[in-house]
């Protein structure tokens, strides 16, 4: 059950704000962050295991997200759903990459998901269980885990809504000082509850901090390689603004 926050066109410099926790089996192989080969340009973090990606930010300024979904029907060899991930970043538009997606879910090779394609024109969400279901994304903060984005039944969800509300989202500093603290809050030993998953084989193995705006010198890209609570968040801005640079330089 991935973690997902989104703050969307709110922050006068940067109408996409975006918190990650990636969570899957510790000994699962990945990648950091990196620039893909080919056209369109694309960074990304990659699933060694099966080639997709879980989050991704191209040329465009197109974000790609993928967490997993409940699903009955599920085909006996199903299709990477990080994969297909990693395909949507090959868009242009939100709007592109959401009816891509949409399209491949409806050929039923895949197991549940949840897919996000987000540009600063338009944000939607992609819901792939048994029955496929597309919605907007509205300005303002929204979570998304394992279900439905902004569940007010999602205690999760909801937990983390409260910690990203105790000040103003209205700009990227702002978030991201936030959203580092909230997401890397680890559970502490007299029982309070935290939001990093820990323990046992399955659990957050990764964390990462986007903001886009205009200003190409301004995105971040910050990605901790391990739980957030433990390890700490790296700089990766320098590959995001060169991706985002062969877009804006040609303009």
């Amino acid at each position: 059950m991935c973690l997902l926050a989104i703050q969307y066109q709110t922050a006068p410099d940067a109408p996409i704000l975006l918190a990650h926790n990636r969570e899957e089996r510790f000994d699962r192989p990945t990648q950091p962050p990196r620039i893909q080969s080919g056209r369109p340009r694309a960074v990304c973090g990659i699933d060694r295991k099966a080639g997709g990606t879980w989050l991704g930010v191209n040329q465009y300024g197109l974000v790609a997200v993928v967490g997993n979904r409940p699903k009955t029907l599920v085909p006996a060899e199903p299709r990477s759903r990080g994969l297909l991930c990693r395909e949507l970043l090959n868009c242009r538009t939100a709007e592109e990459a959401a009816e891509k997606c949409r399209q491949e879910l409806a050929k039923g090779a895949y197991a549940g998901a949840n897919f996000v394609c987000l540009d600063d024109q338009n944000g939607i969400v992609i819901y792939g269980g048994d029955v496929i279901h597309v919605q907007r994304i509205t300005p303002g903060l929204h979570l998304l885990t394992n279900g439905q984005m902004d569940d007010n039944l999602d205690e999760r969800q909801q937990y983390v809504r409260r910690l990203l509300t105790l000040q103003r989202l209205d700009s990227a500093v702002a978030f991201l000082a936030v959203a580092s603290r909230t997401f890397s809050r680890k559970a502490d030993p007299s029982g309070g509850r935290g939001v990093v998953v820990t323990g046992g084989v399955y659990g957050t193995v990764s964390s990462t901090l986007i903001a886009l705006g205009e200003k190409t010198q301004n995105c971040i890209y910050q990605y901790a390689h391990g739980p957030p609570c433990d390890h700490p968040y790296e700089d990766y801005s320098a590959l995001l603004r060169q991706v985002l640079s062969t877009e804006r330089s040609s303009q």
